[in-house]
């Protein structure tokens, strides 16, 4: 048995779910979220809570059993509280702003940099430099914290660039002169 599969996920008192032998669906307060089983794997709710089994010991069975109640469990954090990824710019004269569904950044490049947050995801800028990007779907919230970071990775010589709040950076030393 997969350590995490065979815990009971116990959901929270707001959460309606709907069980279908190929598809479970969670409502809560902040939004709808579906997840498609993959084969082998079955979800069934009792007393304890969400009890995810799997029907036979195949390699990848046992893979997608652990999967899906982690799957599960971020689906009922999302829908009741809300996945959040914090980054952070640094660099001089590094700095970017929210418009809309648009968040321009400006990185040093020739010209300011566009980014279009799509449906489902909240992009704000508390101050120039910080970047919270929320969501009920923690994949999606992940995905595109990870895009917005890919426009201006953290570089080894000076640290400039987007990073995640926490991210520690390995620096170089440089050039040095010898004679």
């Amino acid at each position: 048995m997969s350590r995490i599969g065979k815990i009971p996920l116990v959901l929270p008192k707001e959460v309606k779910l709907s069980i279908t032998p190929t598809v479970v669906t969670m409502e809560g307060p902040k939004g709808k979220l579906s997840l498609t089983l993959p084969l082998g794997v079955k979800v069934e709710q009792n007393e304890k809570g969400l009890c995810i089994t799997r029907v036979n010991d195949t390699k990848q069975t046992r893979a997608n059993h652990g999967t899906v109640r982690a799957l599960l469990k971020n689906m009922a954090v999302g829908i009741t509280k809300g996945h959040v990824k914090d980054l952070e710019i640094q660099g001089l004269g590094f700095r970017g702003a929210v418009v809309g569904q648009k968040l321009t950044l400006s990185l040093g490049f020739s010209h300011p940099v566009d980014f279009i947050v799509p449906a489902g995801i909240k992009v704000t800028m508390p101050k120039p430099t910080e970047i919270k990007v929320e969501g009920i779907d923690n994949m999606l919230v992940g995905q595109i914290a990870a895009k917005i970071r890919d426009i201006k990775p953290p570089e080894p010589y000076k640290g400039k660039g987007i990073r995640f709040v926490g991210e520690v950076v390995k620096r170089k030393q440089g050039k040095s002169v010898t004679k």
